[in-house]
């Protein structure tokens, strides 16, 4: 019976009518090499199906050839969703991924880190592609392909693993907006929560006196003002200083908020008290900059995060970047600090050219505290997103980190010491490994952002 993609009208129905009944069967899958519902850690796939019978379910270097195949909503465009397909084949080693919203049907292929559009046709097509979509990722093809393509993987993996020499490699990141409440910090801690685990060497640093980050990586550990260790050795102490307190001096490790542990340079709340003082001082633009150069062989990428406003803060922090993340819940007073934003880059741009420094790199707007209401994200997430590019003429980054109570919680944490409780926050990527909640979806949503951003500044290999 040929495939009518207009009887498609929703993901279940993709799912269940172009999927498992035509699809599956037409390619060669039988009930016993094919799972739906498919759970590997904090990974959630639609379908997996494999070149041979897999009893008991196992997914290694040595499984068969398999395919992913991912359902999305007819009215879902594709391309919001070719990142988390990349993470899935790329971090499960599956070789194809076949993604689909009814009206379309893509192929992908892993290539080492990263993945290659092979095929694509519309639903309606399907019937008459369907001998290309056999050869592709039909049962029989993977299997006569599988012993060839098993040596390929093996030298693949030596190559991923093979390490040169890293010299002047480090990039460094400001996680910047003016407008408060959107997502700065959870975005900053959690990223390099991500990127750490991903074997990166991470230097966190917080340049805003609301000390977000600080209290969120776990450093404020005291409860009353004679037992601040934070007071006489934070970044403000780097900048105002430029013979003492170098990085090594100021920083402190975040033991229990992530495994593997992270960098991180703390803020204080002196830092609105000394801001006079280091506008007198005109060196303090570019001590972080200077200071960073000291420690280029010691770590892979720093995160700044910074003040919601244009103060010497974020100057500073602007800077001392390579690349610029700006959060946006894409909200009207968020897009409307935009302009101010654009401004601010064009006034830092200027000033680091004073200084022999190229121009920042946006790497684009990163929707974050969305919404995961289904009609919201069917109908004015999407409208949200075009005036970014139209009316903003500003980049969007794919990733989108959706506002979950699990991101609050999981900083909210505490420990009780005798009669006191004190703050224990985790990172959303910690976290997830010791709860079964939707701190599983954050941490996927971090760990796709830290794989875009690798790609985008060039630390994927």
């Amino acid at each position: 019976m040929p495939f009518n993609p207009e009887l498609c009208r929703n993901e279940s129905e993709v799912e269940s009518k172009l999927i498992v009944q035509y699809l599956l069967p037409q390619l060669g899958y039988t009930p016993d090499t094919w799972h739906q519902e498919v759970a590997v850690g904090s990974i959630r796939l639609d379908f997996l199906a494999f070149a041979a019978q897999v009893i008991p379910f196992v997914l290694d270097a040595n499984s068969p050839l398999s395919v992913v195949m991912e359902a999305k909503h007819p009215k879902q465009n594709l391309n919001h969703h070719v990142l988390r397909l990349r993470h899935y084949l790329t971090s499960l080693h599956v070789r194809y991924g076949l993604l689909t919203n009814g009206k379309e049907i893509r192929i992908y292929q892993k290539l080492q880190t990263d993945i290659q559009l092979i095929f694509q046709c519309s639903g309606k097509e399907v019937e008459i592609k369907l001998e290309n979509i056999k050869s592709l990722i039909g049962k029989e093809s993977l299997k006569e392909r599988q012993l060839v393509d098993k040596s390929e993987f093996k030298i693949t993996e030596n190559n991923f693993n093979f390490e040169t020499k890293r010299e002047n490699s480090m990039k460094t990141i400001a996680i910047y907006h003016n407008k408060g409440g959107v997502g700065k910090t959870t975005v900053a801690v959690n990223l390099a929560a991500a990127l750490s685990k991903k074997g990166k060497r991470v230097l966190l640093i917080d340049i805003d006196s609301q000390a977000n980050t600080t209290f969120a990586t776990g450093l404020i550990k005291f409860q009353f003002d004679e037992d601040d260790d934070l007071r006489d050795s934070n970044i403000y102490h780097l900048l105002e200083s430029g013979d003492f307190y170098l990085i090594p001096d100021v920083t402190r490790k975040s033991h229990y908020f992530n495994n593997p542990e992270l960098d991180v340079i703390p803020a204080h709340i002196n830092l609105i008290e000394g801001q006079y003082k280091l506008n007198q001082i005109d060196a303090s633009k570019t001590r972080l900059v200077t200071k960073l150069k000291k420690v280029e062989q010691e770590y892979d990428i720093v995160i700044i995060d910074t003040p919601p406003s244009r103060d010497l803060y974020a100057k500073v922090a602007l800077v001392a970047a390579d690349y610029l993340i700006i959060p946006s819940d894409l909200k009207p007073f968020a897009n409307q600090g935009l302009l101010s934003v654009k401004n601010f880059i064009i006034e830092v741009n200027e000033f680091r050219e004073m200084i022999g420094k190229p121009h920042i790199i946006l790497m684009g707007i990163l929707a974050s505290k969305i919404s995961t209401n289904s009609k919201f994200l069917q109908y004015t997430f999407p409208k949200q997103r075009s005036v970014i590019l139209e009316r903003y003429n500003l980049p969007l980054m794919e990733t989108v980190i959706y506002d979950r109570t699990v991101l609050s919680e999981c900083m909210n944490q505490t420990i009780t010491v005798g009669d006191l409780e004190y703050p224990d926050p985790k990172s959303v990527v910690k976290y997830a490994e010791e709860v079964k909640s939707d701190a599983q979806k954050s941490a996927m949503e971090f760990d796709i952002l830290a794989d875009e951003v690798l790609i985008g500044i060039g630390l994927n290999k």
